[in-house]
């Protein structure tokens, strides 16, 4: 699957994946996420080729987690690729992360690796995040949504309905989060700083 939202990147895509592969079967090319998981539902899928900003209005990293949850292994190719949005993606379920900048032949080697389950960064990523350092803060797949809901606006009564738990148990999670940030250096005592936070992540547009 290649969900991208420039035509003319789709094509070239495919048409690259096609000379190194031979008659690969692309099931979707398009820019629609909804669409692609549709599709899933029915058939399996080696490999989704997955551009982080296709203009839905989507978080990022949501779009990555609901791939990786509907059992697809989830390769991305951006060039949205700030180090706080790569680690996020990463953590979400990517198993690779390819810069549109990286020449073709890495973006190969990167298709093989998710085929085989393996994970895979082209270089100039894998240095940004080396020198950055982003990614010292690790939540859990709760922690991000409870973060993602709250820091989009929902009161803690309407984070916990649509987690499912209990409003203290939300409220665990928001403090859980605000800890780890705060051991990473970065102190979140307000909401706004929540939903600065998460924007810088990628967890909200």
């Amino acid at each position: 699957m290649i969900i991208e939202d420039h035509p003319l990147v789709r094509d070239a895509l495919a048409m690259r994946l096609r000379e190194a592969f031979g008659p690969v079967e692309v099931l979707y090319s398009g820019p629609s996420l909804g669409e692609a998981l549709a599709l899933v539902a029915d058939r399996s899928v080696d490999c989704a080729i997955l551009d982080l900003d296709l203009g839905d209005g989507r978080s990022p990293v949501l779009n990555t987690s609901d791939l990786a949850e509907a059992g697809v292994s989830v390769l991305i190719v951006s060039a949205l690729a700030d180090p706080a949005t790569v680690a996020s993606s990463l953590r979400a379920g990517a198993l690779g992360f390819v810069s549109k900048q990286a020449p073709s032949d890495e973006l190969i080697e990167a298709v093989r690796s998710t085929l085989a389950g393996e994970p895979f960064m082209s270089r100039d990523v894998a240095s940004m995040l080396y020198n950055d350092g982003s990614g010292a803060v690790t939540l859990s797949e709760r922690e991000r949504t409870a973060m993602m809901l709250y820091a989009s606006g929902m009161k803690i009564e309407t984070v916990a309905r649509r987690m499912g738990v209990k409003p203290a148990t939300a409220s665990e999670y928001i403090r859980r989060i605000r800890d780890k940030y705060l051991r990473a250096g970065t102190p979140l005592p307000t909401k706004t700083d929540l939903y600065r936070q998460a924007q810088q992540d990628g967890l909200i547009p």
